[in-house]
């Protein structure tokens, strides 16, 4: 039987013969090495607040050593954690536009509150130039150089990566009319409705090594955690299932059924629908058994980053078009400011006619390399709107950051990104069986509604790369995916998940979050 700690340690000390010392000493070895890990492996947490106003600072950057360094949450708050014996640091330096960088030690980046001095943003005069420049000058060379300053060569990134899905259902009504099946009664239909979580939230937060070339990235994910209900999704389960068998027992396989919404008609066989029922029951047979084999968080982190790149405002296919229309929008010089000790031009754009943004970008004064932009939109980007089916995109909106690496060009450095979609069902909806076998009336069941949904989401994403090491090709070529590295399932925030590991300190609102407070 296993011993407490205390009476293994009684017993090892009242036997000394040649074994009991050989444990002993193997245990005083554990216990030393234990506390010298413990030693070597130090946390530093705090928040960052404006000396004037007392309010957090969001998005600041915390420098920690050469090519390291995290950022604050949207409430000022950062943790990291050093290996003693490999950085030889004391001190953390602290920056954020319109604040003056500030160095603090080591013992005061534990537990407390740092306060940064705004600074006043003088203007012209300041810097000095060759040429003054415009704000359609200075648009024209930083897109001239974009790519020459863009970082194209294999790199390797330790980044962290959060992902928050809010989703509200604005309005749930089935509009029940007609069923001659009787387990689709009305009360029935509205326990269903009833069911509907108004509210749901999702995370995830993954610590992992990004590899990417101008071609290609490739993703190794040391944590993942993800945070949802899980009760919701298992009565969803149960209600797909118990509506499976009322169909199973009330429609015959020969028969068809029809669905009409509105002037749409389609004709559907029942027999069709039930193979493809007993292959979807297959499917997740073969799904459950290979759980452990299934690619999982990689797969889902490959998709974030094709979309989350394909968002920079340089790419082919961005929604943010300031760069590629510059045309549509109007330029202007708001003044100057410094950015990791660089001076910048603030560029100001705003629409003209029918353009979605609005914003600023922050580009080198010596190099035209675009350190920073920040933006939102001014309209719904799409409008969609036919036979009771509407579909708006109300809100895209963020910051991204880059950073000068050692090869004088530019990589994203942070992101947050937020998407906003809307959704809206007022339809009617019959579901009628049919059946060509059967004597007298083809018609045998009917299922009569008037749905009107209205959803909405937003979809957040927050990226910190921590360290950016430029790698050889034969580097990148070698590395190979784990596919096989699976999200752990948190129903409640914990915060000793990821004690030991750098990473970007969560919100209040992922730390209250509990599976049981979705509404």
């Amino acid at each position: 039987m296993r011993q407490p700690f205390g009476t293994a340690m009684l017993s090892l000390t009242l036997e000394p013969n040649f074994y009991s010392m050989k444990h002993l000493l193997v245990f005083a070895l554990l216990l030393l090495s234990n506390t010298i890990i413990n030693a070597q492996n130090k946390e530093f947490n705090a928040r960052v607040i404006d000396a004037k106003t007392k309010k957090p600072v969001a998005y600041a950057t915390v420098q920690f050593g050469e090519n390291s360094g995290v950022i604050t949450n949207e409430e000022g708050l950062f943790s990291f954690v050093m290996d003693t014996t490999k950085t030889r640091l004391d001190s953390v330096y602290i920056s954020s536009m319109g604040y003056q960088k500030q160095g603090f030690s080591l013992d005061q980046a534990t537990d407390s509150l740092l306060f940064i001095t705004p600074k006043t943003i003088e203007l012209t005069g300041v810097y000095l130039f060759n040429k003054e420049l415009g704000a359609d000058e200075i648009m024209e060379t930083m897109i001239a150089k974009l790519p020459i300053n863009c970082n194209r060569d294999p790199i390797k990134q330790r980044y962290f990566l959060r992902q928050s899905i809010y989703g509200t259902i604005e309005k749930a009504d089935f509009g029940f009319e007609k069923s001659s099946i009787e387990e689709l009664d009305k009360s029935f239909i509205d326990s269903i409705q009833k069911s509907i979580p108004k509210r749901t939230s999702y995370y995830t937060e993954t610590l992992g090594n990004l590899y990417k070339n101008d071609k290609e990235k490739k993703i190794e994910v040391i944590k993942a955690a993800e945070l949802y209900n899980k009760n919701a999704i298992g009565s969803f389960e149960d209600l797909a299932e118990k509506l499976e068998n009322i169909f199973k027992n009330n429609v015959k396989p020969d028969s068809y059924l029809k669905i009409k919404s509105g002037i749409f008609s389609q004709k559907i066989q029942v027999d069709s629908i039930m193979t493809e029922l007993e292959a979807e029951e297959a499917r997740e047979l073969e799904k459950e058994m290979g759980k452990d084999t299934i690619s999982g968080v990689v797969s889902g982190q490959r998709f974030i980053f094709k979309e989350l790149l394909g968002e920079l405002f340089f790419t082919e296919n961005t929604k943010l078009n300031v760069v590629d229309k510059t045309r549509k929008y109007e330029f202007s010089l708001a003044g100057y400011t410094d950015i990791d000790a660089q001076g910048v031009y603030i560029i100001n754009f705003e629409p003209k006619g029918s353009a979605d943004f609005r914003g600023r970008f922050f580009i080198n004064i010596d190099d035209f390399g675009v350190m920073r932009i920040e933006f939102e939109n001014v309209k719904n980007l799409r409008n969609f709107r036919l036979l009771g089916i509407f579909y708006k995109e109300t809100l895209y909106s963020g910051t991204m950051q880059f950073t000068k690496l050692s090869n004088n060009k530019y990589d994203l450095k942070f992101a947050n990104l937020n998407f906003g979609r809307w959704f809206r069902i007022d339809r009617p909806l019959d579901v009628i069986e049919k059946n060509k076998n059967v004597k007298g009336k083809r018609k045998q069941n009917e299922l009569r509604l008037n749905l009107d949904f209205r959803t909405s989401n937003t979809n957040r994403w927050e990226l910190v790369v921590f360290e950016n090491e430029l790698i050889p090709p034969t580097v990148f070529d070698g590395f190979e995916e784990e596919n096989t590295k699976q999200a752990t399932y948190m129903p409640t925030y914990n915060p000793e998940f990821w004690q030991g590991y750098t990473i970007m300190e969560p919100n209040q609102a992922i730390k209250n979050f509990t599976a049981n407070g979705t509404e």
